[in-house]
């Protein structure tokens, strides 16, 4: 709820998962608290200017604790609570078995700083500025959700990967208020997984403050250190290469097996170190009142996933766990974007949402899984490596992208093309035996136009776009992309960031390319200055 500067707020508010509140405005000024508890209500006035004031709740009714346990380049369906039997994530499964799993949740960006900094700011890439495109900053102006915790009296943490940054403020202006309370980047002697000092951090935090915690790992981006950093009484045995499932879109041979067993051995040591917080939170008494997201910031570091705009790069695993508000053993089929999740947040720790986010609080969905928060979600694919400028919109059962740059390849980023399944794939093209499915990764041109139904096309191999039994479908969602292009100034320069690296080797290319005219996406329509959300 916002308020003005003096308020006075009543919150009558239910311990049962239905998330209601009632709000009473009083006339100032009281400067105290007072607390009454009857069976499961719990009735508390407090003064609070705005989010921004600290946070005057004593240690028995403190705010929830949230933790984001965030994954490095892990596709949706890698964790076995999405049905893949060759993944090992006990204890993330079980965290989906008592808790809420979100069946269609997507990401607004298929690469690492864009798709966290649109989590941490809840806004799509081309409205955070340069962050539009992966290694470059937020435009100074637009807040972050933690900074917000944070003033509301949050203990904040970040440890493990950070990649997000603000530009720089020019002289004389003020720098944006720190997000953080700590940061460290999770790394010790024999684990750079990210991951090394989450229990620490939740072990030396304040006891007296609530707690935000950004957990990140490096988990499991290229290149894979977990192989060589393996405790295998933390871990278990490695994962078989006779096990894991291929895609149809690379090569079922050994060398693309062992790099697939090895990307899970990443995935199964991200899951060790989320069960390691959630035995620590048990052992602190405070599992019962901590709201834990798990997802990842892009599909898996392999062809036709990572910076695509299909489902095996732009889908995320989403599992929200909190006992306290969440049944659970529930599943929701609603679709969300990760731009939702500051709103979320900030609604749960009663902190007034900044007009500059675009997502919509999934407050409802916790508290009723068949709640429907919005229609679509879009997602974007700007430059990572190699120039790139497409769109997707995800409505219903259908998944419609339009590339306009249809006459590049996306063969995936750098470390991808680097990777032993690409070799292989390079291999078997020179070959002349590729199938359908794995052509695609090299297919040039492409089609301005891509549409699939993704519950009866899982893997997004036969494009609808053009057909008559689909046509209508494919209007309207132009239609609303087309909306969304315009209502959040989205833009296609003429002039994109050029490639950087070989797009067949993977290579670094020397001296690094650069095209004077070049802009991001959005940056001439002033897009880091609009907050319309576009259709949701």
């Amino acid at each position: 709820m916002r308020t003005d500067g003096g308020s006075t707020i009543l919150r009558v508010e239910s311990y049962l998962p239905d998330f209601q509140e009632l709000f009473v405005m009083l006339p100032r000024p009281i400067g105290s608290m007072w607390v009454f508890v009857a069976g499961l209500l719990t009735i508390s006035l407090v003064f609070r200017p705005d989010c921004a004031a600290a946070n005057e709740a004593t240690a028995a009714v403190l705010p929830p604790h949230v933790i984001v346990l965030i994954a490095d380049d892990i596709s949706w369906n890698d964790f076995g609570c999405y049905g893949n039997r060759a993944a090992r994530t006990p204890h993330i499964d079980a965290l989906a078995q008592t808790g809420l799993r979100f069946e269609n949740a997507y990401l607004t960006a298929s690469s690492c700083s864009p798709s966290r900094s649109s989590m941490i700011t809840g806004r799509y890439p081309h409205n955070n500025g340069a962050a539009a495109e992966l290694h470059r900053p937020i435009s100074a102006h637009i807040p972050w959700f933690p900074e917000l915790l944070r003033q509301a009296g949050y203990y904040t943490a970040l440890s493990g990967k950070n990649h997000m940054t603000s530009v720089k403020p020019a002289p004389g202006q003020t720098p944006r208020p720190p997000a953080f309370d700590q940061i460290d980047n999770g790394r010790v002697a024999g684990n750079s997984g990210g991951h090394a000092n989450w229990v620490k951090v939740l072990r030396e935090r304040p006891a007296d403050r609530p707690f935000f915690g950004w957990f990140a790992s490096f988990d499991a981006h290229r290149d894979w250190d977990a192989d060589h950093q393996w405790v295998e009484a933390d871990y278990g045995p490695m994962h078989a290469p006779e096990d894991v499932i291929v895609p149809p879109f690379l090569v079922d041979d050994a060398e693309t097996r062992r790099d697939l067993a090895s990307y899970h051995n990443e995935v199964t040591r991200f899951d060790h170190f989320v069960g390691e917080v959630v035995a620590e939170l048990k052992r602190q008494g405070e599992f019962e009142r901590t709201l834990l997201l798990v997802l990842s910031d892009n599909g898996r570091p392999f062809p036709r996933a990572k910076t695509r705009l299909h489902d095996s790069g732009m889908k995320t695993p989403l599992i929200a766990h909190w006992p306290e508000k969440i049944a659970a053993g529930q599943k929701t089929t609603s679709l969300v974007s990760v731009i939702d999740l500051a709103p979320t947040i900030l609604e749960i720790a009663g902190c007034q949402i900044p007009e500059t986010v675009q997502g919509i609080s999934l407050g409802p969905i916790l508290a009723d899984p068949s709640a429907v928060v919005r229609r679509y979600t879009f997602s974007e694919h700007n430059w990572h490596d190699y120039e790139a400028h497409g769109r997707s919109v995800r409505g219903g059962d259908y998944l419609l992208l339009r590339n306009h740059r249809p006459e590049l390849a996306w063969q995936g980023p750098a470390d991808s093309v680097r990777s032993p399944s690409h070799r292989r794939l390079l291999a078997v093209r020179d070959a002349g035996r590729l199938t359908p499915p794995q052509a695609d990764v090299f297919l040039s041109p492409r089609p301005e136009i891509e549409l699939y139904h993704v519950v009866k096309d899982p893997h997004q191999l036969t494009n609808l776009a053009g057909q008559a039994a689909t046509g209508k479908v494919e209007e309207e969602l132009l239609a609303v992309l087309e909306q969304w292009t315009q209502e959040t100034a989205d833009s296609v320069p003429d002039v994109l960031t050029p490639d950087t690296f070989d797009r067949h080797s993977g290579e670094a290319i020397r001296p690094v390319p650069t095209a004077a005219n070049a802009i991001t996406p959005g940056q001439d329509r002033g897009a880091d200055r609009v907050n319309h959300p576009g259709p949701r």
